[in-house]
């Protein structure tokens, strides 16, 4: 069964940085694209970036173009988001996703329990 553990969320104010890392267990990593997305109170869970097979292609959601940054590393089974110049709006709860796909358009069916990622201004 695949598993999935977010961490690195917090507290932080507008323009710090954080990086989430997602651990990756119950299959082999390196075969499939993994995501991220995120929810913020009353919204719809959206997408924000993934990551193919291997990390050489990548895809962003326009919101946080220029400023995360999506990438694995399949011999720690550990995905990262590197999120710099925050904003108040990346406020949410951050999910790791993954699914039976090796494209960034990989459909995920997989989903971690999420870290909160809050931005104060």
């Amino acid at each position: 069964q695949v598993q999935l553990v977010e961490s690195g969320g917090g507290l932080v104010q507008a323009g710090d940085s954080l990086r989430l890392s997602c651990a990756a267990s119950g299959r082999t990593f390196s075969n499939y694209a993994m995501g991220w997305f995120r929810q913020a109170p009353g919204k719809e869970r959206d997408f924000v970036a993934a990551i193919n097979w291997s990390g050489d292609s990548t895809r962003y959601a326009d919101s946080v173009k220029g400023r995360f940054t999506i990438s694995r590393d399949n011999a720690k089974s550990t995905v990262y988001l590197q999120m710099n110049s925050l904003k108040p709006e990346d406020t949410a709860v951050y999910y790791c996703a993954t699914g039976q796909g090796r494209t960034t358009y990989s459909v995920p069916n997989y989903w971690g329990q999420g870290t909160q990622v809050t931005v104060s201004s």
